[in-house]
């Protein structure tokens, strides 16, 4: 059993680890820091029974006033010992909920490499993103990235709002009820 819980300062040497055991993109600390004094509603971290973070979601705001708010994902990662348990769509469930109805975020956008297979399904299925585009050469290392968005609030063709929407009114109800 994990707890999901907003992230703090205590947290960011842990994330750092856990993005560098998961992940070839990599960020110096103060990175972290610049998310969590910036949008700390948008850092969640997944810690196990006996408090070790296992688990993260960095994110942000994006900050041109040209284009409608947004959110955007920087970096999720879950140690591989706990994946397949639902970690990583609690964490970004939670942090899409922040931006939503924090922030008044319209949508949140985030790069996926094209050879993540693990990540695309778990985006494009679980979590219904889209493709907005494809960014020739994202990563540091040439591969391409799929520049995907999931929009909030939006009601489909048969009339039934989207999976953001009813985990936001799902999470709402839960922590009503506790």
């Amino acid at each position: 059993m994990v707890n999901i819980r907003m992230a703090n300062v205590k947290d960011l040497i842990e994330m750092q680890q856990c993005n560098l055991w998961c992940l070839p993109e990599n960020y110096q600390m103060k990175y972290y820091f610049y998310h969590l004094l910036s949008w700390p509603q948008l850092l969640w971290v997944a810690e196990d029974f006996d408090g070790r973070i296992v688990g993260y979601v960095l994110a942000k705001m994006e900050e041109d006033e040209t284009k409608p708010p947004h959110g955007h994902i920087t970096s999720l990662a879950v140690l591989r010992t706990h994946r397949k348990r639902g970690i990583a769509t609690a964490l970004m469930r939670r942090s899409q909920i922040e931006m939503h109805q924090v922030f008044g975020a319209k949508f949140v956008s985030l790069h996926v490499r094209k050879s993540n297979r693990a990540a695309f399904h778990l985006y494009a299925e679980t979590l219904k993103y889209k493709i907005n585009d494809v960014e020739r050469g994202y990563y540091a290392d040439g591969e391409d990235a799929y520049d995907m968005r999931c929009y909030f609030g939006e009601v489909e063709e048969n009339g039934k709002k989207d999976d953001v929407t009813e985990a936001t009114n799902a999470l709402e109800k839960e922590l009503a009820i506790s």
